[in-house]
């Protein structure tokens, strides 16, 4: 059933984002269907999917208006409440002299066919260096408080947003890597050459949204995603961000830099398995990516894990501090094989980064 489950699901997404121009399904679990879509980020884009199905290979009535209710609420007017709310914010700063860049997510909706049909969430900002100046003054301004217990960046909340302004691209803390490669974030990151213009709702004026360069952009949704498969796990909204980006600006980066680097941090491995899940479950033509070498066997493993992942995510902010630490140890041994893919630091290593991590900011914990 599981096997049928997935084949479904992946029709409809191919389907969704237009790299089938049609699909039928045998039966189909429906409320299977429904979950997946719900966990992995997908749940407007197999709608899409849905919508090039034949009237009777489409779900029950009742299930499919809930389906579009859901979509309706939850991505098309939150969407359109977070452009707003990215150009207030820009229309701000940019008339108290800050610059803002906005990182993953309005960002990568950009590259989607359909960008409300992007799942937003957070906010992630980079000012160029000035998150201090840029967060006193919205202290100031708009009487916001600003919440510094997290590494790598503030939070605070803009309307019904929250905000995350990055004074690091990475968490330093985490690992001897991210250490490292935060120096060449920052060197890309100085990068003001791209831009949209966006138009303040609250002024009427229009104001510029900066976007991340090509080659800091692929770094860093590579990065956090690779991090975060180690560390927790990742959705496959996840990876169809990448491959959205790929699509629209990969003859834009520098492959020979971006494979280097990624080869001398011991992520090329799983990189080479994100293109593959890329192409051979999302229809995305193989030549759009540079690099597309796997195990077919590791291949597998990471996508059983990705749609299936051992580890319940919410035990990790379990109320009772004892349970949280023994559940992020028990974890943290667990996902052993997966941080072999991810980086070539030590486990030992970036257990004690993390531990320390957790003393300089014990909010984290």
């Amino acid at each position: 059933m599981e096997s049928k489950v997935r084949q479904n699901f992946f029709a409809l997404v191919r389907a969704g984002i237009g790299k089938a121009k049609a699909v039928t399904l045998s039966i189909a679990d429906w409320p299977e269907i429904q979950t997946i879509a719900e966990q992995q980020g997908l749940y407007a884009i197999v709608l899409d999917g849905i919508e090039k199905l034949p009237e009777n290979n489409r779900p029950k009535q009742e299930l499919l208006l809930e389906w579009i209710g859901e979509v309706l609420q939850g991505y098309e007017y939150r969407y359109d409440a977070y452009k707003k709310t990215i150009a207030e914010m820009a229309g701000f700063y940019n008339r108290h002299d800050f610059k803002m860049m906005v990182l993953k997510g309005y960002a990568c909706s950009l590259d989607w066919p359909r960008p409300e049909h992007r799942p937003c969430g957070d906010i992630d900002i980079w000012q160029f260096g000035d998150y201090k100046k840029a967060d006193a003054c919205v202290a100031k301004e708009k009487n916001i408080e600003i919440d510094s217990s997290h590494h790598h960046h503030t939070v605070f909340k803009w309307g019904d947003f929250t905000v995350e302004n990055h004074y690091d691209f990475v968490n330093v803390y985490a690992n001897r890597t991210n250490a490292q490669l935060e120096k060449k974030f920052k060197e890309l990151g100085n990068d003001d050459s791209q831009w949209v213009e966006v138009r303040d709702p609250s002024t009427d004026s229009t104001s510029k949204v900066y976007l991340p360069s090509t080659n800091l952009h692929a770094l860093f949704l590579l990065r956090h995603a690779i991090i975060e498969f180690a560390a927790s796990g990742i959705s496959l909204r996840q990876l169809l961000d990448w491959a959205f980006f790929v699509e629209k600006h990969g003859r834009y980066a520098d492959w020979h830099w971006l494979e280097n680097v990624l080869d001398k941090y011991g992520m090329k491995e799983l990189y080479g398995i994100f293109n593959a899940i890329c192409v051979e479950e999302f229809g995305f033509k193989s030549d759009v990516f540079n690099y597309v070498q796997f195990s077919p066997s590791t291949k597998d493993r990471v996508l059983r894990e990705i749609l299936y992942p051992q580890y319940d995510k919410t035990k990790a902010h379990d109320s009772i501090i004892v349970k949280r630490i023994f559940f992020k140890f028990k974890r943290w041994k667990g996902n052993a094989w997966k941080r072999k893919l991810c980086s070539n630091d030590s486990s030992w290593s970036t257990f004690w980064n993390n531990v320390w991590g957790h003393v300089l900011k014990p909010a984290s914990i």
